[in-house]
């Protein structure tokens, strides 16, 4: 049920420094406002979670996991125990700043909006390290995935609740939460300018390394958002023209074996069998995957359309 207006998920790890300060810059911008605050704290070994429970106010949850999981999952687990009629997703390092959610709650009031997600202006990151191949990485997102958003990687966002929990985020998917939203059908989606400011305690998350496992949940989110209702589209239509050159190659060599001509052995008919196998291969594994997307949707009874809203005339 819910019960509050508004509700904040923070996921931190080792920000033993920054609770206090981003917890008194909470309480002071969201003045007025019915809100709740639910810090995840993803298996920290400082003092974290001690300082979270020192803040002693009833606006502040803490989900405490019980080992480190990861950003993805750390969210999943605070969106779960969201109960505002928006949720805002932030930063717990202090370079977001609580005080753009006001203005960002009201476009989501007054325009119906299903997610308003922020742009860092003016971005205080290292140029090589950050800035670059974050600029790389949503542009390679926007073209692959259609969703035409400047900052991809501003965490600083807010939905609707249905909005959110609409949405299950496993692996390293948090990247990508404007395109699944998306793949549910949230198309009112729009960008702000948001302040962002320098990290003063603790250290950045991100290295480099990422870089690949962005570049494989980039693949998986194409995958989604062109055949994931209709995942024969894809690999049958690949088995199909895999077993029909087979055919052809294995039809030539038949022709010249009956010609007269030694074709054992030969790297050509090897080459036709395996795309033989291979495409009977790839038609099968549609028909698998055709069948799990049956059970996915109709086991949890979902929909393959999401509607905004039914209006009766009179």
């Amino acid at each position: 049920m819910i019960m509050k207006k508004l509700s904040l998920v923070i996921c931190v790890f080792n920000e033993e420094e920054n609770i206090k300060p981003l917890s008194e810059q909470i309480i002071k911008a969201l003045e007025g406002i019915d809100y709740e605050t639910i810090f995840v704290d993803d298996g920290s070994t400082d003092k974290t979670r001690e300082n979270i429970i020192s803040i002693n106010n009833e606006r502040f949850i803490l989900v405490e996991l019980k080992r480190n999981y990861g950003q993805s999952s750390a969210l999943q687990a605070g969106i779960d125990q969201t109960q505002g009629e928006f949720v805002v997703l932030l930063d717990g390092d202090l370079q977001n700043d609580p005080a753009d959610i006001p203005g960002m709650l009201n476009m989501m009031e007054t325009d119906d909006w299903d997610m308003v997600a922020g742009v860092r202006a003016n971005r205080k990151d290292g140029m090589f390290l950050r800035k670059v191949p974050s600029k790389i990485a949503n542009y390679m997102i926007r073209k692959s995935t259609g969703i035409h958003m400047k900052d991809l990687g501003c965490t600083l966002k807010i939905f609707t609740n249905e909005t959110i929990k609409s949405i299950h985020i496993y692996g390293e998917l948090h990247r990508y939460i404007p395109a699944l939203i998306t793949l549910e059908g949230a198309t009112k989606i729009t960008q702000v300018d948001v302040n962002h400011r320098p990290r003063k305690f603790g250290s950045s998350k991100y290295n480099l390394g990422r870089t690949t496992r962005v570049m494989s949940d980039l693949i998986l989110m194409v995958f989604f958002k062109k055949y994931l209702q209709r995942p024969m589209h894809f690999f049958g239509s690949i088995g199909i023209v895999t077993f029909g050159i087979g055919a052809l190659i294995n039809l030539y060599m038949l022709i010249l074996k009956i010609l007269g001509h030694d074709i054992w052995g030969k790297p050509l008919l090897l080459l036709g069998i395996l795309l033989v196998m291979g495409g009977i291969q790839f038609i099968t594994i549609g028909i698998i995957a055709e069948l799990q997307m049956r059970t996915y949707f109709e086991s949890q009874r979902k929909k393959p359309y999401r509607i905004r809203r039914v209006i009766h005339t009179r």
